[in-house]
């Protein structure tokens, strides 16, 4: 036998057609059982798990080594595939076995720190340190598949297009994009500094203005921000840019991608166009701009039954220019005591909420916590507002507009979920269009773009852009699936004037203009077609369709809470002698 015994088959793909077969597999061993004149041997590899028999009828030295096997020992085997006495319903081999006629051990294993089986509930540190033996896990190796079928999907999806895949630089120059840069020292040009892109932003824009029509990628974006379940330092883009371009095209380009995913990646068939809702409706009935249409619950606002009302708190709101809003959750009265409402009004308390009206509709009477402050008749008012019937519970937030809407919306989707509602097969696709160019900063008094400050405005209301910038919309939309934004994008500005307009709107003086921004504002004298484009979060993309509940479990090698890379402890101290190259000293901080 050869050092190498080349496989005729994957573990995970025998079946009754293989029978009476020979055939040759590798893999490592999941468990082995002697039951004196038998050795059953379960050989694992991404595919999946076959069983291997060795009996009494092989060479003595051949059964002795079979009884050598542990749990990882990686090994080849050559046998006759012969249908099984005992069926294994559960396995997608479980109607056959592998008769061994040779083993080879390619080499040993110590036992291993994780189990390696996808129900091990073995704690995410321990997994990320030994990632190498977590992703030999089935679970693991099918989200790797389905990520690489998504992208290859991709390319030839837009491929067919007609988009060119073009290669971004990774070093780039440190601009105000919103979140922090990760930051590399050149040692050519000393106290001078890279940054890592968070996006390709401005360059697949100079390709537009290069010729290229339409780019796209597959591509790394770094940013140096806390992190949480569907965030990483290091996050996978699929970028797309398009020349002489509306809002309409690029729409209608990627739904025709995300029917091709569906269909081909999942079998499911999805209807297009999808649904399109502005971005003030999706907060004013959902209390989020990527709203969760599996459900009910939607917002309804009460300012003007509760205008004259005897309750503080709520026209005190009012007063300061707030809103009082609320939603219905049916059935909800019997589900939520007291005690489980306390700890949704201390939720709430993350979202800058105060506390939480509740209000039960009984088959005899309405209870709340404002009985004092409302008479029944008042109180069968805004009941009627959320057309509640007995058994419904109505939870109230009365403060800011947008604490409000990010409670309520918080709420519904928590509750939500609670309940059951959040089928995971059901698949919500929507547009969120008609965002604000500019957000409002209270604390500083400043406006900042919503999505970035390249995003074009609305042509009609370009002679608000400085006398009331809040006023403006941008030709910006976001494609959102069961509450996740998948990705957004927008028609950009291609007008030099424009897009310094746009910067001085910010806070921009020309100097600081010309200091970030200079490169891609002078390429838009040469000649810049109308464009716009998209980008997909990959890793949540993949997250979704397969039904993880972080992105940690679609990527390789991710980082965990504290941005570290388990495996190689990175990141990690660098020599004196680096530092010196690099002309950086560092100093200690005080705690």
């Amino acid at each position: 036998m050869s050092d190498i015994y080349k496989k005729t088959h994957m573990c995970g793909v025998l079946t009754e057609k293989n029978i009476e077969e020979q055939v040759v597999l590798n893999g490592w061993v999941q468990k082995r059982r002697n039951l004196g004149g038998l050795i059953f041997c379960d050989i694992r590899d991404k595919t999946g798990i076959v069983q291997v028999v060795f009996n009494d009828k092989i060479p003595q030295e051949l059964f002795e080594k079979a009884d050598r096997l542990r749990s990882e020992y990686v090994v080849g085997v050559k046998g006759i595939v012969k249908e099984r006495e005992s069926k294994n319903p559960d396995l997608a081999t479980g109607g056959i076995e592998v008769f061994a006629e040779d083993l080879v051990i390619y080499s040993e294993a110590d036992t291993p720190p994780i189990y390696i089986k996808d129900d091990d509930n073995v704690d995410d540190n321990l997994r990320l340190k030994y990632r190498y033996l977590d992703l030999r896990k089935h679970k693991m190796q099918q989200n790797l598949t389905f990520r690489h079928k998504l992208t290859k999907l991709a390319r030839d999806y837009f491929d067919s297009q007609g988009f060119t895949e073009v290669e971004t630089p990774m070093m780039i120059k440190s601009t105000p994009e919103g979140a922090r840069d990760y930051l590399v020292p050149s040692r050519v040009s000393p106290g001078s500094f890279y940054a890592l892109p968070q996006s390709p932003q401005m360059y697949k824009q100079l390709l537009m203005v290069a010729g290229t029509d339409r780019y796209m990628q597959i591509v790394k974006c770094f940013r140096d921000e806390d992190l949480r379940a569907d965030r990483q330092p290091e996050f996978t883009q699929i970028d797309l840019e398009m020349s002489f371009v509306d809002q309409d095209d690029v729409i209608e380009i990627q739904e025709g991608f995300l029917k091709r995913v569906f269909k081909e990646l999942m079998n499911i068939e999805i209807e297009t166009p999808f649904p399109r809702i502005s971005y003030q409706e999706a907060m004013e009935r959902y209390g989020s701009d990527k709203p969760d249409t599996r459900f009910g619950f939607e917002l309804k606002k009460l300012n003007d039954i509760v205008s004259g009302c005897e309750f503080k708190v709520f026209t005190d709101a009012l007063a300061a220019g707030g809103d009082v809003r609320g939603i219905c959750i049916t059935g909800g009265a019997s589900q939520y005591t007291r005690k489980k409402i306390d700890k949704l009004t201390e939720a709430v308390k993350s979202y800058g909420a105060k506390g939480m009206v509740w209000i039960k509709i009984e088959e005899d009477k309405i209870a709340s916590s404002v009985n004092k402050f409302f008479s029944p008749e008042e109180l069968g008012k805004i009941a009627n507002v959320f057309e509640a019937k007995a058994g419904d519970l109505i939870l109230i937030i009365s403060d800011k507009k947008q604490v409000v809407f990010d409670s309520l919306g918080f709420l519904r989707r928590h509750i939500a979920g609670e309940m059951g509602l959040l089928d995971d097969h059901q698949y919500n696709l929507l547009w969120v269009v008609d965002f604000p160019l500019y957000e409002y900063d209270e604390e500083t008094g400043e406006y900042h773009a919503k999505h970035h400050p390249f995003t074009s405005p609305n042509p009609e209301d370009l002679d608000r852009l400085e006398s009331d910038p809040g006023s403006v919309k941008a030709q910006a939309y976001d494609i959102v699936l069961n509450g996740v934004e998948l990705g957004g994008g927008s028609i950009r500005i291609h007008d030099r004037n424009l897009q310094e307009r746009m910067f001085r709107v910010l806070g921009l003086s020309q100097e600081e203009i010309d200091e970030k921004f200079g490169f891609l504002v002078e390429a838009f004298k040469y000649g810049a077609p109308p464009h716009g484009g998209l980008a997909y979060g990959l890793d949540r993309l993949v997250m979704l369709l397969t039904h993880q509940s972080s992105i940690r479990e679609v990527i390789a090698f991710p980082k965990n809470q504290a941005a570290q890379c388990m495996v190689s402890q990175a990141p990690s101290p660098v020599s004196e002698e680096q530092l010196a190259e690099l002309g950086i000293r560092l100093e200690k901080t005080e705690e």
